[in-house]
């Protein structure tokens, strides 16, 4: 039998669910009102030197579709805006470029817990056309709301076209990279001094897990290289001349993140290695100790266990002063080995 639920008509999501801003810029300028996707698309059309920025928050394949037939996209970019969890790329369909770039927000200091999250990642998609940016975020951090106000507040820049908006969310992105990356090198800092800090106590776990954030960190920000240095040397005529020597910067931006990365792997690793040494020096300290007492340990117990042996003509068994004469000889040996290896370290 069928649910009742079934029987009731599929509601369409209204384009406000996930559009989070449409907004049509003549000349730097942004025109006053509110637009739908095909009114903005007709107005830039019928005007020069106009595009129209689509920001979109996470749709599904039906919310996106009818802004994919407008404005020609392809259908595996599409697919891949959809489905996110892509890595950094940029790839070129007709007249059309689509970039991925990933995002990344710092959550605060490790724990010793395999659950705990240090870089939260998301995604920006950005499809790119003479007339359009049509940009699709998924994840909560990855606002672009201070992307655009920024760019609104400079129409000049903002007169250099959809290449220029582009430039803006890749700058905005990687600098984030650098925000990151100095948060989680002051956390390192801090485990570096306690790792070597005299008789301290350090979780390994503690920098597993800050090694497995890296890890992650690196898997976003490494494969962007590629991209943005294909914009640099002139992949694709939609990014004009004048807008190449701005991602220029990006491309240098991101190589310090990409090496300051590269510096925390080998530190963490070194720190590892640090830890574990640490621990097998003190095991061995452990195990000299335990040695050294059972040592001590075995003088009674092998006197002890001479003496039981129930013989009947053994040394002293009978004399009078013989028991305090074997407790004087087993703590005179016990006390001697005590002090050799007290002087030697062991305990």
């Amino acid at each position: 039998m069928k649910s009742s639920d079934s029987l009731l008509p599929k509601l369409r999501v209204p384009i406000s669910a996930y559009v989070v801003d449409c907004a049509v810029y003549v000349e730097g300028g942004r025109l006053p009102g509110h637009w739908s996707h095909d009114r903005a698309l007709a107005e830039v059309r019928r005007r020069d030197d106009a595009f129209v920025w689509i920001g979109l928050h996470e749709p599904d394949e039906e919310q996106i579709t009818g802004i994919a037939d407008v404005f020609g996209l392809h259908e595996l970019a599409v697919e891949d805006a959809v489905q996110a969890h892509q890595r950094p790329k940029l790839e070129r369909y007709d007249d059309t470029l689509f970039m991925v770039l990933k995002t990344v927000c710092y959550m605060g200091k490790p724990q010793p817990s395999a659950e705990n999250e240090i870089v939260e990642t998301g995604e920006v998609m950005v499809f790119l056309g003479s007339d359009f940016v049509i940009t699709v975020r998924h994840g909560e951090h990855s606002s672009l709301r201070d992307v655009r106000n920024e760019l609104e507040a400079d129409p000049e820049q903002l007169a250099l076209g959809p290449a220029a908006v582009l430039h803006a969310i890749a700058d905005h992105i990687v600098d984030t990279y650098l925000g990151v990356t100095e948060a989680i090198e002051n956390d390192i800092d801090e485990i570096e001094a306690e790792v070597f800090a005299p008789r301290s106590a350090v979780d390994s776990e503690q920098i597993y897990v800050m090694k497995r954030e890296v890890l992650e960190l690196r898997r976003a920000v490494v494969p962007l290289g590629a991209p943005v240095r294909k914009l640099t040397e002139g992949y694709s005529s939609l990014v004009p001349h004048e807008v190449r020597s701005y991602f220029r910067d990006v491309d240098d931006h991101l190589v310090t993140v990409t090496e300051r990365i590269a510096g925390f792997n080998e530190l963490l690793t070194t720190l590892v290695d640090a830890v574990l040494a640490k621990i097998t020096m003190r095991q061995n300290n452990d195990m000299r100790k335990i040695t050294a007492y059972v040592a001590i340990i075995s003088v009674p117990t092998m006197i002890a266990g001479i003496y039981g042996m129930n013989f009947d003509h053994m040394p002293e068994l009978h004399w009078r002063y013989g028991y305090p004469l074997i407790w004087l000889v087993i703590v005179v040996i016990c006390a001697g080995l005590f002090r050799v290896f007290r002087r030697n370290e062991w305990l």
